[in-house]
């Protein structure tokens, strides 16, 4: 059995992206979990039933503190001597690859689930794009998010190397068996816990509340549209960050004030809230392949998405979802009153959209992909 090293920055990513695939995969080779250490770690560790490592990362640009990370990975690596170390977050990733080469680690992976250098501009753009390229310098097997990741890192010149698409893109999967489309007493049973009526409509997002996934447009639009229709709501969940991209003050204190918005936090288990909602909104600057949307998809829900890399290949214009514009708050304002003048999804329509997830993200097709990724690379090393 080889040792393999699975690396995010912060632990919440192992949790929520890789849960039950890191305990599959621990049936062929030794997995071990690596991040910073959090309730979240310890989640992985119980659950998975894998060796966890705690080095602390961060996400913002810290010279001193990304040194301490880096040398800290590389006795990490030097003393576990893995044969792959496969990275899934943008520091992560470039501190792994770089300490799992200067360890002599012979198979260094990194996934890009999202690239956040097009969304900036000036100096920022110039940094974060040399610091990809970086991270590719040092990787062995580069693998995008979709067919539109691969093209911007072929676009910007981030890499010459080969990119490889692990099953249809996504890195997770979805638990089709556990994200089915709910009975009606199902939905009206969390629903009444929401105190939302039968009649109203509901939007949902489900992600971290910073500007990039578009919030702030997100909750300009749904103000406009609930002036005009009453029994809408929005419904959010997710964790509000407060330091890297925050929230205009405007929109903060409209979703703590605005009734129709219903704010639940973090919660460890979404499929309630899919339960509970007619559509899902996902208004990002940027994308890798959203998760939120193969589990939304899965219980039937139609999508408004903006026209971003993942978000554009999963849904279907007209049919299982609406694509439109970044950054318009009057496209999404549209998009949105539009759905609710449609009505509710029909059962039709919802097995229509659940079918197109089964057969192309099923989680167990990913799990496997990323295994027999593994073997593959595994015989390049023992030649």
């Amino acid at each position: 059995m080889a040792k393999i090293i699975r690396t995010a920055t912060v632990a919440i990513t192992l949790n929520d992206l890789l849960k039950g695939q890191l305990a599959y995969l621990n049936q062929s080779n030794e997995i071990i979990a690596l991040s910073g250490e959090d309730h979240h770690l310890q989640a992985v560790r119980d659950r998975e039933g894998v060796r966890t490592i705690s080095v602390p990362m961060q996400r913002a640009i810290s010279p001193i503190k990304d040194l301490i990370s880096l040398i800290h990975l590389y006795q990490v690596f030097k003393k576990e001597k893995p044969t792959i170390v496969h990275s899934v977050s943008p520091k992560a990733g470039l501190l792994s690859m770089t300490a799992a080469y200067l360890a002599g680690v012979p198979i260094r992976m990194h996934m890009f689930t999202g690239l956040i250098f097009p969304a900036k501009k000036g100096l920022s753009h110039f940094l974060l794009l040399q610091l990809d390229r970086l991270l590719c310098a040092f990787a062995t097997d580069i693998y995008p998010e979709g067919q539109g990741v691969r093209t911007d890192l072929y676009r910007y010149k981030v890499t010459r190397k080969p990119l490889s698409i692990i099953a249809n893109g996504n890195i997770t999967g979805v638990d089709t068996n556990y994200f089915t489309i709910p009975t009606g007493a199902e939905k009206e049973s969390i629903r009444n816990s929401l105190k939302i009526m039968h009649s109203d409509y509901v939007f949902l997002y489900v992600g971290r509340l910073v500007g990039d996934k578009g919030i702030n447009e997100l909750i300009s639009a749904f103000t406009a549209v609930s002036l005009q229709f009453e029994k809408t709501k929005l419904l959010i969940v997710g964790y509000l960050e407060s330091e890297l991209d925050p929230l205009k003050t405007e929109t903060i204190l409209a979703i703590e004030t605005n009734e129709k918005i219903i704010f639940v936090g973090f919660q460890s288990d979404v499929r309630p809230y899919y339960a509970a909602a007619d559509c899902l909104v996902l208004p990002s600057y940027r994308e890798g392949f959203p998760n939120v949307l193969l589990q939304g998809g899965a219980m039937g829900l139609t999508s408004i998405v903006t026209d971003v890399n993942g978000s554009n290949e999963i849904i279907q214009e007209g049919i299982t979802g609406k694509i439109i514009p970044v950054k318009n708050v009057q496209a999404l304002n549209q998009a949105m009153q539009a759905s609710i003048e449609q009505g509710k999804t029909t059962a039709e329509v919802q097995n229509q959209i659940r079918e197109h997830i089964c057969i192309h993200y099923n989680q167990d097709l990913v799990w496997k992909a990323v295994n027999s990724e593994y073997n593959r690379l595994l015989k390049r090393v023992k030649k």
